[in-house]
């Protein structure tokens, strides 16, 4: 292989951290995923910090915060500056993931890791590429040629081919190799023999052959439908734009067939946003769905039986009796979903039903052992406005604080116009009046011309930062052809970064549109502070897990990565077990040398 290729693991190695790769190639830096989780950790982020300054380029291939959730953080603590690429779903749909991460956290805490500017600045610097696309890089990555690839897990989600000199590297995590109702399958069995494929060993122990996919849709609404005719509650942990988009058609279409009158809810921030882009991504999800609006102009997810709802006023305003609510976070960690599972935990006839692994310390995961706890102790927080003495201590701090800010302001603009004042210009140029001329003829009036002096000076003689007066001129001078003027046709072209330009600033989608609830939480400048206490749990209600992950199982991967036969295997992303089983699985059949290729944390 006459390619350099070299990866450094920044997080996710041995382990179910987020994912975070530096990739080198031949001396130009690639950072595959900025993850993060919903635990926001700043220390999982500090090999990160020590290498952003010579990050080269950014690749996203997710739209969930394992793969891009650090992206805000790093660029504002980090300065991490490099050109960002990714699809317009994972684009589009981390934005929004972004906004409801930041909009539950900001109403139970004050949390100022990041704000919805740093998100937005974040965003509107990624670059949005087709599947499929080869794009060219320039300058130090003059050479090399990238092309996001279907990897079937979330839409819009990607396995990055990069391309040197003939020789492809081949990031694939997160794959999924069956069609889904909204998404088909992966492409990865489609590259054959690449130089280096990083790879991920998640689901390496799962070896459970998956269900039909209408048999395990059926399953799910049946246990569904038993718990609603029995009166009690279906909470789903879900995430904001990622597998919820599956489990909203299973539902929308299986309500529709069978008639059932039981509500559902999906509640997230900007759950009314993220179904308003998902209906324009058709092209981006399964031949099924693309086919089915071609010849009817059905758009799937022009929801019937599903409302959306953006803020706990919404929420707090459903009626009683039983309903489903697809709640984001899918960790249970904040979020809506935190505060209906303490709410319906202690009602027996209640169903909590997870549809993924929930992340490594979270209460989802907790919740998920075997057995599970009958009691567990949770936080609630919420804000409340600040009255009484604590009011009038916040003004005046906050009155204080403008005068402090307007004094300082004041300032800056004397010392730059003592700068300005200071400034000699009359060396070079011509036109500059020289006030330092003493006029020598006034030295000799003697007394009477001591009478005109005052009058000469302040009438005539101009300070020295003066300019004489004079038009600006401008060549417009242009090249001409036998046809006339010669014009560019690019500054005809409305770009994409102008448009964002003019987008809402206060925290809203790039398109100007924002959620009414998310809005009002933006724009509500009331005085207020975060109380919380500690309650114990006890959990009665039933805890069940489906796997609607949309991740290949253990024998599928193994099945892949027989068929690609990578010339080397990088393997990440998975426990130390699942790990070092697929590692001595791949040594015996694949006969690579992984040895010297398998990443570990340090």
């Amino acid at each position: 292989m006459g390619t350099s290729v070299q990866v450094t693991p920044l997080c996710g190695v041995y382990n179910e951290n987020p994912l975070s790769y530096l990739v080198s190639i031949d001396g130009f830096n690639f950072l595959i995923d900025c993850g993060w989780n919903d635990l926001f950790d700043p220390s999982l982020l500090q090999p990160l910090s020590r290498v952003a300054s010579t990050v080269d380029a950014v690749l996203l291939s997710h739209s969930d915060t394992l793969h891009l959730g650090a992206l805000p953080y790093a660029m504002k603590q980090f300065g991490l500056s490099a050109p960002f690429y990714s699809t317009e779903p994972v684009h589009r749909l981390g934005l929004l993931t972004m906004y409801d991460h930041y909009l539950s956290r900001k109403q139970v805490s004050d949390f100022d890791l990041f704000s919805l500017d740093d998100i937005d600045a974040a965003f509107q610097s990624i670059t949005r590429l087709t599947y499929s696309q080869n794009y060219h890089l320039s300058g130090k990555g003059e050479g090399i040629v990238i092309a996001p690839h279907v990897a079937g897990h979330l839409l819009g989600g990607t396995v990055w081919k990069i391309t040197k000199d003939g020789e492809d590297v081949i990031y694939a995590v997160d794959f999924n190799r069956r069609k889904e109702k909204h998404l088909n399958g992966t492409v990865l069995e489609s590259f054959v023999r690449p130089a280096v494929l990083i790879t991920d060993a998640y689901n390496a122990l799962n070896n459970q052959p998956p269900k039909p996919q209408r048999e395990r849709d059926r399953d799910f609404v049946e246990i569904i439908s038993k718990t609603l005719e029995g009166g009690g509650n279906v909470l789903l942990p879900v995430d904001t734009a990622g597998r919820v988009l599956e489990l909203l058609l299973v539902l929308e279409e299986n309500w529709s067939l069978k008639s059932l009158n039981f509500p559902i809810y999906f509640v997230t921030y900007v759950s009314a946003s993220t179904i308003d882009y998902v209906k324009s991504f058709l092209e981006w999800m399964s031949d099924a769905i693309a086919k089915s609006f071609e010849t009817s102009r059905d758009n799937a997810f022009l929801l019937k039986n599903i409302k959306l709802l953006t803020s706990k006023s919404e929420l707090d305003s459903v009626p009683d009796g039983p309903k489903v609510i697809l709640a984001s976070m899918a960790s249970l960690e904040a979020g809506f979903s935190h505060d209906i599972f303490v709410e319906w935990a202690a009602d027996v006839k209640n169903l909590v039903l997870f549809t993924e692994r929930g992340q490594f310390g979270t209460l989802a995961r907790m919740l998920q052992a075997d057995p599970p706890p009958k009691a567990v102790k949770v936080t609630m927080s919420r804000r409340v406005p600040l009255t009484g003495e604590e009011l009038i201590a916040y003004e005046e701090e906050q009155n204080r604080l403008k005068k402090e800010e307007a004094l300082k302001a004041s300032l800056i603009k004397e010392e730059e116009s003592k700068a300005s004042l200071a400034t000699d210009v009359s060396s070079s140029d011509p036109m500059v009046i020289d006030s330092h001329n003493k006029h020598p003829s006034l030295d000799g009036l003697g007394q009477h011309g001591s009478r005109f002096r005052d009058v000469l000076i302040d009438g005539f003689v101009p300070p020295s930062s003066s300019v004489a007066p004079m038009f600006p001129f401008y060549d417009n001078t242009s090249d001409w052809d036998d046809f006339g003027e010669v014009i560019n046709p690019d500054d005809y072209v409305i770009k994409d970064e102008d448009m964002d330009q003019g987008a809402t600033r206060t925290g809203g989608d790039m398109d100007g549109k924002l959620d009414e609830g998310s809005a009002s939480l933006i724009l509500d400048t009331t005085p207020s502070k975060v109380i919380s206490n500690e309650l114990t749990v006890q959990v009665k209600s039933s805890l069940v897990y489906m796997d609607y992950e949309g991740r290949s199982d253990g024998r599928s991967v193994k099945s892949i990565l027989a068929h690609v036969a990578p010339l080397k295997l990088v393997l990440v992303h998975g426990s130390a077990e699942a790990t070092e089983h697929l590692k001595q699985h791949c040594l015996i059949l694949l006969e690579t040398c992984l040895s010297s290729c398998l990443c570990s944390p340090n």
